[in-house]
């Protein structure tokens, strides 16, 4: 468990919290929480920590891909956030509740956060997300129908993947595509 302020830095945290994240109070105290977490899930997380604060929820409970001790380590872990109003006049305490991998709960997953993407890749990949085919996708980039094949050929080899669909999955697992945001838009993170 953590409390957050209300430009939610990591004010206390418990053991546990720590331990989940391979750290001490020294070095999780005073961080912003979306430190903690995947890029791809910052900004879905943020709009439901803006809402609890704006008293528009008491609530919410949601799946997040946290970052785990090691760079290329993440997790998936359910979290609950509680706003707590009083105290000083105006001030809102925020309740995060993660449940510590231990609890059997939690999925571990590999989050590769290097930038693999040209700017033109990730152009594309967005276009493929969103279901544009190739020749409007060509014409929107100012390309040829070659050109996006090209672009397309190489994002399924640096991916590892067959085909488009598992090129759209594969870019979402590893958080490269912005959770909640419509038309998809890859994580600045993942760009050269």
């Amino acid at each position: 468990m953590a409390s957050l302020d209300g430009t939610l830095t990591i004010q206390q945290a418990n053991h546990e919290f720590f331990r989940q994240f391979n750290g001490s109070s020294g070095n999780i105290c005073g961080r912003n929480f979306r430190d903690v977490v995947h890029p791809s899930a910052q900004q879905p997380l943020v709009r439901r920590f803006s809402k609890l604060l704006e008293g528009k929820h008491q609530r919410f409970v949601t799946p997040v891909l946290a970052l785990g001790p090691g760079e290329e380590s993440a997790f998936t872990v359910p979290l609950t956030a509680v706003a707590v109003r009083g105290g000083p006049p105006d001030s809102t305490t925020i309740l995060v509740m993660m449940p510590t991998a231990g609890d059997g709960e939690a999925t571990r997953v590999v989050a590769k956060r290097e930038k693999i993407l040209s700017a033109m890749d990730a152009r594309i990949l967005e276009g493929i997300a969103a279901g544009v085919s190739t020749v409007p996708l060509a014409a929107s980039l100012y390309l040829s129908r070659q050109g996006v094949e090209y672009h397309v050929t190489c994002l399924l080899r640096k991916l590892k993947v067959p085909n488009r669909t598992a090129l759209v999955s594969r870019a979402y697992s590893m958080g490269a595509l912005k959770l909640g945001v419509w038309p998809p838009e890859v994580v600045e993170d993942f760009v050269k």
